[in-house]
């Protein structure tokens, strides 16, 4: 659940209700953000009706990724020579496969690159999203499932479409 700035009370409710499973919220200028660890995301994941989306690299991604049904790989950044640059078309490629009222738990590599996504989610009026605290990286460690089979195609900083598995396609 995001919890937008005016609802504190309902914020402060939540995290005494879940203070185990939730590792912090980190203030935005545009809304709150409620990072939770692995082991809640694995829950939420298999027991309810979320998301996973991954936004590593497509390389990374093949490497290993969360083994869920449900995964989707959209990179919020694309390594260059220059360095790491942001996804333009980000947004774009995620509304084509995602609805505002998706329950959707992002990950990373570690925890950083899914801190800014999240924000750009909740920027762009997604209503329920967590941000998976630690990333791959905790997910692993954690002995939780994993897979190195993709799910999804690649996506190109200019492409407008990810290829999406239609079997799990919404």
């Amino acid at each position: 659940m995001v919890i937008l700035a005016p609802n504190i009370p309902k914020l402060l409710s939540l995290q005494n209700q879940h203070s185990s499973s939730i590792m912090n919220t980190q203030s935005s200028s545009e809304s709150q953000i409620i990072t939770i660890d692995v082991l809640k995301a694995n829950h939420l994941l298999r027991n309810n009706n979320y998301r996973y989306l991954d936004v590593r690299t497509e390389e990374e991604f093949k490497k290993g990724h969360v083994d869920f049904d449900d995964v989707l790989n959209i990179p919020n950044m694309f390594n260059t020579p220059d360095g790491r640059v942001k996804n333009p078309n980000f947004m774009e490629q995620v509304l084509l496969v995602c609805t505002k009222d998706d329950h959707i738990i992002v990950g990373c590599q570690s925890g950083v690159r899914s801190v800014d996504a999240t924000v750009d989610l909740l920027g762009a009026g997604f209503k329920h999203v967590y941000n998976m605290g630690g990333g791959y990286l905790a997910w692993v460690q954690n002995g939780l499932p994993v897979t190195g089979d993709t799910k999804i195609g690649s996506l190109s900083p200019t492409s407008p479409l990810p290829v999406v598995n239609p079997s799990i396609q919404k």
